[in-house]
Formats: structure tokens, C-alpha cells, sequence
């Protein structure tokens, strides 16, 4: 095998990452169409091309041109390639989050929110000390558990509207009771993610953490108070002058103020990703603006970015890390639990409150996708060393199982849906 690229011409290195780029970008977009034709939504297919061509499938079966193709000295590369596109992501998604919703069948939404949430809240945290323990992980099994029930507790809201839209439910009485209480929980579990980053950076400190918290508060204070303002008029007047478009200088300027909201949640010592999260969010309303950013940079994010996340987290998802069947039996506890606490609360709580079992059962399918974001906080846990490579493996293999089984089983219960 030739020298690592990383060790000789920076043309040797283009090289290597020009290849991994055509074949991830390749790849996610051949599994894309090829899930589509399947039913699924083409996300789906996103992520199985990142975990196909990762060490459990394409690293397995043919080792000495995966070792060519994904080179582990440009590793470093595409960790940074990535990671600015999940900044770039969560910008958009804060942008798009639809919290218009939150003012839609509030009370019922709330109940089955909170219960979507508490349930596999409190099961993950049992599920987490119990792997703990189980494996002999190393660490602080406080902040294990609460990555696992964080974990636990997320719905994918992004991935859960393309399949709505797909099947005819985004406008459904149930699609928008279902799509509001994904959006008072995701709400909630973005907070939740980011107070336990604070409590597992700060070792628990009391003092660090409540500095920590303190100045995530008064961040999103100031994002709200003097960004958006100063934001909202800057916007109007940039976009009378461009028709409704963006001009070049107004896309540098709004990179800059995603980077910058970035640097600041790193300072403060949470994930950057929260702080471009936030300034979509502050800006969600704006819908002018929404759909004039979407044309400017969604579809480069969707065709570049999202494919390299989805790769990069297929490279660190090892099929050969769960060596025997005891690992296997965690793994389907794992599924068992994150499925039995979200379908089954959500269906439980949608019961409760009168609706019928078909429809009951619908919206806990749906609330049970994880998709996407369950991915970044699993992500997030593996960049703080709490969550090893055999757990990884095990909620990334629930992450994508809940996702998948949405559309096949929302079909079961309601045939009459496209």
C-alpha cells in the first residue's frame, strides 16, 4: 500500500479527499432513489448509504479498498468537514422548526409530549446504568444514563415530516396533534442535550456547571432580545432590495453570524451546534427569509453536508465491535426499551385522552421515529467519550430500525394511505 497522503503532497491529499467526496456523495444519492422506490422517505436511504460504507459493511467485505478510499490519516479532515456542516445543518433545522405548532392543540398536544418524553426519560435512565454496569463501562455512570435517556427521548422531527408529507398526514387532524407534541419535545430535548453537555464538560463541578447554565441563559437572552430585532430589520431591508433574494454579501454576513453563534455556545463550553440552532430559531417566523435561505444553501447542505455526517457517523458504527450474543441481547434490550417507551407511552397517552386504538397506535409510530436527531446526540455523546464504540453501534442500530419501521407499520395500521 502506497504512504499516507496526509504525509506528502498536499495534490496527494485533494486527492484522497476528492475520492471519499464522489464516492459518499455517490452513495447518498443512488440509496436516496433506491429508498424512495422502496417507500421510504430519502433520508433513509442517506443514512444506510453512510452505513454501508462504513467498517460494518464496506470496510468487512472489502477491506483493502475501503482502506484506499476512506484513508484514516485524512480522518482528521473530514471530522472538521463534518462538523461544520452539522453547525450549517442545525442553523436550518432551527430555522424551519415550526414552533407555530406549539400554539395548536396545546393541552393535548402537551400531554402527549410530556408523556412522549417522561416515559422513555425515566427508562433510559434505568436501561443506562444498567449497561453500565452490564459492560463495565469506565466513567460516570450518572452522565451514561443521562446520554442514553436523552437519547431515548428524541423524536425526529425533520425526518417525521418528510414522511408525513409522503403518506398525506402533514395536514391530518392527527399529522398536526402528532407533529406539535414532536415539536414541545424536541424543543424540550434540545435543552435537555444541552444541560447534560454542561453537566458531563463540567465533571459535575457545581460551580462550573451553574456558570455554564448561567451563560447559556443569558446568551439565548441577548440571541432574542437584541440579535433578533437588529436581525429581523436588517433582513426586511435586504430583502426589498433583492427582490426576495439573497445577495452574496447577505449570505457571508449570515454565515458569519452562524459561525460567531457557534464560537460563542463552544466558549461557554456546550457544542457549537446549539448555537447555530439558535439562531435559526430566533428566526423561524420570518418565512420570507426561510424560504430565501433555503434556496440559497439548503440543497448545498442537503447534497454536500448531510451525506459526510452520514458517512462519518457509518465509519464509527463497527458491526465487529459487538463480538457475541450477549452484546446482541443488549442491543435488542436497547431496541426493546427505546420502542416499548415511546410507541407504547405515546399510544398509551393518546388512549387516555379518548382517541381510538387506530388512531392512537398512528401517533405512537410516529412519535417512535428517531431518525436524524437521534444520530447528532448520539454523535455528541461519542464526541465526549461517554458513549464507547459498542453502545454507538447498539443506539445507532435503534436509531435507524425506529426510522425505518414508521412508514412499513403506519401502512399496516392504515392501508387506505398512499
Amino acid at each position: 500500500m502506497p504512504p499516507s497522503p496526509v504525509n506528502g503532497h498536499v495534490e496527494n491529499i485533494l486527492l484522497i479527499v476528492l475520492l471519499q467526496l464522489s464516492v459518499i456523495i455517490g452513495a447518498a444519492r443512488l440509496f436516496g432513489m433506491l429508498f424512495r422506490k422502496l417507500g421510504q422517505p430519502q433520508v433513509c436511504g442517506e443514512i444506510a448509504a453512510g452505513l454501508i460504507l462504513g467498517p460494518s459493511f464496506f470496510g468487512r467485505f472489502f477491506p483493502e479498498i475501503s482502506a484506499r478510499v476512506f484513508d484514516p490519516s485524512v480522518g482528521p479532515i473530514f471530522s472538521i468537514i463534518s462538523q461544520i456542516g452539522l453547525v450549517l445543518m442545525m442553523f436550518l433545522i432551527g430555522l424551519e422548526f415550526e414552533f407555530g405548532h406549539l400554539k395548536e392543540n396545546r393541552r393535548a398536544a402537551l400531554s402527549l409530549s410530556i408523556a412522549g418524553m417522561l416515559v422513555p426519560f425515566l427508562l433510559g435512565i434505568w436501561l443506562g446504568e444498567y449497561l453500565h454496569g452490564r459492560l463495565g463501562l469506565q466513567g460516570n455512570p450518572l452522565f451514561f444514563a443521562l446520554f442514553i435517556a436523552t437519547a431515548m427521548s428524541i423524536t425526529a422531527i425533520p425526518t417525521l415530516g418528510r414522511i408525513m408529507i409522503e403518506l398525506g398526514l402533514n395536514r391530518s387532524r392527527i399529522g398536526s396533534l402528532t407533529i406539535t407534541a414532536a415539536a414541545f419535545g424536541d424543543a424540550a430535548g434540545w435543552v435537555m442535550l444541552a444541560v447534560v453537555t454542561a453537566i458531563s464538560k463540567s465533571a459535575f463541578d457545581e460551580w462550573t456547571f451553574l456558570r455554564m447554565i448561567g451563560a447559556v441563559i443569558v446568551f439565548s437572552a441577548f440571541m432574542l432580545i437584541a440579535v433578533r430585532p437588529i436581525a429581523i430589520r436588517t433582513i426586511a431591508g435586504t430583502l426589498r432590495r433583492g427582490n426576495g433574494t439573497l445577495s452574496l454579501n447577505a449570505l457571508a454576513a449570515i454565515l458569519i453570524v452562524i459561525f460567531a453563534c457557534a464560537i460563542a455556545t463552544n466558549l461557554i463550553g456546550i457544542f457549537s451546534i446549539f448555537g447555530a440552532f439558535l439562531f435559526g430559531a430566533i428566526l423561524y417566523d420570518q418565512h420570507e427569509f426561510v424560504a430565501a435561505v433555503r434556496a440559497r444553501l439548503s440543497d448545498f447542505v442537503t447534497v454536500f453536508f448531510l451525506p459526510i455526517f452520514f458517512a462519518y457517523t457509518g465509519l464509527r458504527t463497527d458491526i465487529g465491535t459487538m463480538t457475541g450474543g450477549e452484546l446482541w441481547l443488549l442491543c435488542a434490550l436497547v431496541l426493546l426499551t427505546a420502542t416499548m417507551a415511546k410507541l407504547g407511552g405515546c399510544t398509551a397517552a393518546s388512549m387516555l385522552s379518548g382517541m381510538s386504538w387506530r388512531d392512537s397506535a398512528m401517533i405512537g409510530v410516529m412519535m417512535n421515529t428517531r431518525g436524524l436527531m437521534e444520530l447528532i446526540v448520539i454523535n455528541v455523546g461519542y464526541e465526549l467519550g461517554i458513549i464507547p464504540r459498542t453502545v454507538f453501534f447498539m443506539l445507532v442500530f435503534m436509531a435507524i430500525v425506529t426510522t425505518y419501521m414508521t412508514a412499513p407499520v403506519l401502512l399496516r395500521i392504515a392501508p387506505e394511505l398512499p
